[in-house]
């Protein structure tokens, strides 16, 4: 089996198109179609459809997609086995981080350990729990950041328990108070992050039996967080996301207290390989020495 053939099939499923895929991989378009032609005549059937509007999977290509990862994931794990025996480390370590770890943790993780390991390279991929939890599972990452408990089948380290915080416009009515009441979220409108990534606020507010005031739902931290700013309601942040940044709002603990508990994620048994471990560990030493 060509590792690159697969190796461009992923690039273009990734990418949504030839042509943000023939870029990523410094090739011409051309090259690329002509690749996944190649492919497609070794598997005998097709595992594209190619359009104006971009590329999508065939059904019999989603049917091939979760072991096509595995392929690429064990080929991974082997370089990097390889590379380790020789006391070389290298690879490249794939990492799925929500917001707030992406901006306050990664970028120092990372330039520590490339001072370390300048031969490992690096794949992030930005998203809400929800898609975390999903590349984990079907191995699109070999580490990811998760809050605990999480449903993911993988080796788990709780790194860190962050608070949760209430975040309401400037001079609201609760201006001199030291703590937002939760219960008061069912009259307050409320912002909210989609469900199927709002397990913190969610978890705070079904444990003390609340059921907010939802007038608006988004996807984005900081889109809840501008329109805070802008008086259309209230919400509930973690405190690292809103480490280190001013922002036109009042922020207050909440009672009953709540937090978030920040954990990483690791393929399980044997998968991961020697780089990504090592990159757990300088994780774990970080957000130790931050605590």
């Amino acid at each position: 089996m060509a590792l690159d053939k697969y190796h461009t099939l992923m690039t273009v499923v990734d990418a949504g198109s030839l042509t943000r895929a023939s870029e990523q991989l410094g090739c011409t378009q051309s090259a690329v179609s002509h690749c996944l032609d190649a492919l497609e005549k070794e598997l005998g059937f097709t595992v594209l459809t190619r359009s104006r509007a971009g590329v999508k999977l065939t059904g019999e290509g989603e049917r091939l997609l979760p072991a096509v990862r595995g392929f690429l994931s064990a080929a991974e794990q082997l370089r990097q086995t390889a590379s380790s025996i020789r006391g070389l480390e290298s690879g490249t370590v794939r990492i799925g981080a929500f917001t707030s770890v992406a901006v306050h943790w990664l970028p120092a993780v990372l330039k520590e350990f490339q001072h370390d390991y300048p031969r490992v390279d690096f794949k992030l991929l930005n998203g809400d729990y929800h898609d975390v939890e999903q590349w984990l599972t079907d191995g699109s990452v070999d580490v990811g950041f998760v809050t605990l408990p999480s449903p993911v089948g993988c080796e788990c380290i709780p790194l860190l328990e962050d608070r949760l915080l209430a975040i309401l416009p400037k001079h609201s009515r609760f201006e001199h108070y030291p703590k937002f009441p939760l219960v008061e979220c069912e009259t307050e409108p409320f912002i909210s992050l989609l469900e199927r990534s709002d397990h913190d606020a969610r978890r705070a507010l079904d444990a003390a039996g609340v059921r907010p005031n939802v007038r608006f739902y988004t996807k984005d931290d900081y889109a809840v967080i501008a329109m805070v700013e802008q008086g259309l309601g209230m919400s509930i942040m973690p405190e690292l996301l809103l480490k280190g940044r001013q922002y036109d709002l009042q922020i207050l603990p909440l009672v009953p207290e709540a937090k978030r508990i920040i954990g990483l994620a690791i393929a399980a048994g044997d998968k991961a390989g020697p780089a990504t471990r090592r990159f757990a560990d300088y994780v774990v030493r970080y957000v130790t020495a931050q605590k």
